[in-house]
């Protein structure tokens, strides 16, 4: 039986099946690393420099240190009208809340889609890391949904979003695997509630401060094939659409690895936390564990650490991002 098509390799499954072994096998305890900090960004430094690839892994932490934070100033600025109707705090809990009508849900999904993906970030995080790995053989998988690699210039076909895209839609069952933009409509919400652009082009408040809560219900996003209802494009349950260029990141992934396994490999976390570990952190341990020539570098703002059995063979940096990666460019 001929077969119509190629199945691609999965470096989504791949490395949550190396993530499950790390978590069974990794008992030793941990470690938050050996020489000072200075010691370790040398050693940083080095491996950057001399590596023959870099496998960066970004979590939310990233993206807060480049100015997305969910929560305070920001969400009063944008979100105050929804804090004071529903009690909503944060930009990540009220995508969860149960909207009276479809005209405010959607309003809500407007602004935070806006927001978090087509506006640029406020601190130079995301650049500065593009210029630490420019010019190297490099591959980025994460977690962040919000499109900020590309925004900074790093190539496409080396990124692989794991967790989807807020600026796409899909079908509410997955049915498909479809996706579409939806920045148009994103636009087009923005400015039916109110915002304005600023003098550099970016929604604002209007001077008067007064936006609605709602947007008219032509403007309900629906499926430009089947005229349905539409979901974002987030993995929350197993609806989640891996449309097709989702299936070939991940297969680009796992090819990377398969490329330049037994290499020197220097796998780098950035801003990962214990949310979804079997994704980024503990394939990474177990990756580096295999290959005795990988070497494993958790960069965190506050807590970074590794498991004693590859201890000689991590570095565990901590600190402001933006100071990290401008120290390490010294």
């Amino acid at each position: 039986m001929r077969n119509d098509y190629i199945k691609l390799p999965d470096g989504y499954r791949e490395s949550i099946r190396k993530g499950m072994t790390a978590a069974r096998g990794f008992l030793g305890g941990i470690s938050r690393g050996n020489g000072t900090r200075e010691e370790q960004l040398e050693r940083l430094r080095r491996e950057i420099r001399e590596a023959d690839a870099i496998v960066v892994g970004a979590g939310a932490g990233l993206s807060t240190a480049a100015g997305f934070v969910y929560g305070g100033e920001r969400f009063e600025k944008y979100f105050p009208d929804f804090k004071e109707k529903f009690g909503i705090t944060d930009m990540y809990s009220g995508g969860f809340y149960p909207f009276p009508e479809e005209e405010i849900r959607w309003a809500w999904w407007a602004r935070n889609i806006y927001f978090n993906r087509f506006v640029d970030e406020s601190k130079p995080v995301y650049g500065k890391l593009r210029e630490l790995v420019e010019g190297k053989d490099y591959f980025v998988i994460t977690t962040n949904v919000d499109h900020q690699f590309q925004r900074a210039g790093f190539d496409k076909k080396r990124l692989f979003y794991t967790q989807g895209d807020y600026g796409l839609f899909q079908c509410p069952d997955g049915s498909g695997n479809r996706t579409w933009d939806n920045e148009e409509w994103v636009m087009r919400a923005m400015e039916a509630q109110g915002f304005v652009k600023n003098e550099d082009g970016i929604f604002d408040l209007p001077e008067d401060g007064r936006i609605s809560m709602r947007i008219p219900t032509e403007l309900i996003p629906t499926d430009p094939e089947s005229g349905g209802p539409v979901a974002m494009n987030l993995r929350v349950d197993d609806t989640f659409a891996e449309d097709e260029g989702w299936k070939r990141a991940s297969a680009a992934y796992s090819d990377f690895l398969r490329r330049h396994r037994g290499l020197r490999v220097l796998f780098m976390e950035v801003g990962v936390g214990n949310n979804t570990p079997v994704i980024i952190k503990y394939p990474f341990w177990q990756m580096t564990q295999e290959n005795p020539n990988a070497t494993y570098a958790c960069l965190s703002r506050s807590d970074p650490y590794c498991p004693k059995p590859i201890e000689d063979r991590s570095l565990c940096i901590s600190g402001d991002f933006c100071d990290t990666f401008r120290e390490l460019e010294n």
